[in-house]
């Protein structure tokens, strides 16, 4: 029997109960038996709402049209749970989202077939994405889409602050001044989340990061310079986080007007179109740092089951998921940037607004991922939130310990 620490623990936090809607493919469709039933896959995503749920189905049915393979499409309410639950239940979906975050500890546990080095579109990938999903040096999980971090301006303080494009910060300096400036009365300059996620380009741009191959390197002198500089910001009043704005999050403090400038992904234009449709905004690259440009990469790649009768089966559908087309059609509905680099690029042209998010993949790093990582820098966000008047070196200092520790145990 396979050895798995993420079955462990799904079994004894969360009674190992399966997935009933989840039962694995077995494959009948495809014994060559006239009354065998027709095969069914089933398919578990972590939807961002209807419109996003509505198209993977009707690309779930396009596709079943064309292979005679029916589809069922379940949007879960709790992605991580669920699917920890239906692999200790031994009822794993055929085909579902697996986070750039959970990826290394599927990977791990040996819960994922290594097939997207063998699609006729490996090639394709941005090459940041296929390094997030390959294992031990394979490419194992085809990426569906991505997403990088831009600066979002609001336009209509930019111009009542007196500033033009030519003020657009290119880097640390400029970013700094123009933040300054538009901190006036009850609003801060610039936001970002409190969170590593937000902070870590700032490392990137330094040179710096949590990890450099198989050494980890928190407290560089990279990362420090970093910190240094985010509380540089925070000191002079120029930066203020979401929940000190009264925000749940930069795009709310963004659409509020509490904040000029925030540090976000695309999904901030679809919030604001909904939540804030009269303020104004553009995006830009993030300013360069030291060491030139950063920003961070998240993304879902399409998982499918170890050893399942029907991966093959579930192979041929993510082929067709992560065609140019589809993928452009998924941008089409839900806003999300494909995963190739000719897709991104029509996406880019289509939606000018959103090119520096498209350019930004060029240079993009994943944030740090391999097993016991997240629970590390879950708590390194406690010393962001109170990152000014802190010991930036004393704070990286006591985070590279905890992710040593972390990584060795991953290696054990």
């Amino acid at each position: 029997m396979r050895h798995s620490k993420l079955g462990s623990v799904a079994l004894a936090g969360i009674a190992a109960l399966a997935l009933a809607s989840c039962s694995g493919g077995g494959g009948t469709g495809s014994s060559g038996d006239p009354e065998a039933p027709a095969e069914t896959l089933t398919m578990l995503i972590g939807s961002s709402g209807d419109a996003e749920t509505a198209a993977v189905q009707a690309a779930a049915d396009a596709w079943s049209a064309e292979s005679g393979t029916t589809v069922e499409v379940i949007a879960a309410s709790n992605l991580n749970q669920e699917l920890a639950q239906g692999f200790a239940g031994d009822s794993a979906p055929d085909v579902f989202y697996m986070g750039w975050d959970q990826f290394q500890t599927y990977a791990s546990d040996d819960y994922l077939e290594p097939y997207a080095g063998s699609l006729e579109n490996a090639g394709d990938f941005y090459p940041a994405l296929v390094d997030t999903f390959s294992f031990d040096g394979e490419f194992a999980c085809a990426p569906k889409d991505f997403s990088t971090l831009g600066l979002v301006i609001n336009t209509q303080l930019w111009e009542a602050a007196g500033l033009t494009d030519a003020d657009i910060p290119t880097d640390w300096e400029q970013l700094q001044t123009v933040a300054q400036t538009l901190t006036t009365g009850d609003v801060v300059g610039l936001s970002m989340g409190a969170e590593y996620a937000r902070v870590g380009v700032f490392m990137a741009q330094a040179g710096g990061g949590l990890m450099d191959g198989e050494t980890i390197t928190a407290n560089s002198p990279e990362n420090v310079e970093a910190l240094e500089y985010v509380q540089g910001l925070l000191e002079e009043g120029s930066l203020q986080w979401p929940a000190d704005l009264g925000a749940g999050w930069g795009g709310e403090a963004f659409g509020t007007g509490s904040a000029a400038m925030v540090i976000e992904g695309p999904w901030i234009r679809g919030a604001l179109e909904a939540d804030y449709p009269d303020v104004e905004f553009l995006v830009t690259e993030l300013p360069e740092g030291p060491a030139g440009p950063g920003t961070f990469t998240f993304s879902n790649c399409w998982g499918i089951p170890e050893g399942q009768d029907s991966a093959a089966t579930a192979q041929e559908l993510v082929a067709f998921l992560t065609s140019d087309e589809q993928q452009l059609e998924f941008a089409d509905a839900f806003g999300v940037i494909p995963s190739t680099q000719a897709a991104a690029a029509t996406y880019a042209e289509t939606y000018p607004e959103n090119a520096a998010f498209v350019a930004g993949a060029d240079y993009a790093v994943s944030p740090i991922n391999f097993s016991g990582a997240a629970e590390v820098v879950t708590e390194f966000n406690n010393s962001i939130v109170t990152l000014q008047g802190a010991d930036a070196q004393a704070a990286l200092d006591q985070l590279q310990s905890q992710l040593e520790s972390a990584y060795e145990s991953s290696q054990g």
